[in-house]
């Protein structure tokens, strides 16, 4: 059974910082991209950040100078780094999986709240 457990969301201040944490289990064939949605009240979801087997990272815009991806392909886990919390970064964070067959795996998201 696949499964991607995340944790390590909670309530910050603004400018604070909270480390993600996702791992994945049950993928039978080889995954090849690893990273973050959110998903904010009323709004689509939205890439964070991804990372493939490889290293090559990718993030959107509006987090590239404030958040880390990191991932250990052995292990299956990767992990959200996130500093300089605004409030517009408060929305359910979902990891995700992508193996090579172009398979998507999610978890079931964890919430991430920045206010004073």
């Amino acid at each position: 059974q696949v499964q991607l457990v995340e944790s390590g969301g909670g309530l910050v201040q603004p400018g604070g910082s909270l480390r993600l944490s996702c791992v994945a289990s049950g993928i039978s064939s080889p995954i090849y991209i690893m990273g973050w949605y959110r998903q904010a009240p009323g709004k689509q979801r939205e890439l964070v950040a991804s990372q493939t087997s490889g290293g090559t990272a990718d993030y959107a815009g509006s987090v590239e100078d404030r958040f880390t991806i990191s991932r250990d392909n052995r292990k299956h886990t990767v992990a959200l780094q996130m500093d300089s919390l605004r409030s517009e970064d408060t929305a359910v964070y979902y990891c995700y999986a992508k193996d090579r067959s172009a398979n998507y795996y999610w978890g079931q998201g964890t919430q991430v709240t920045v206010s004073s």
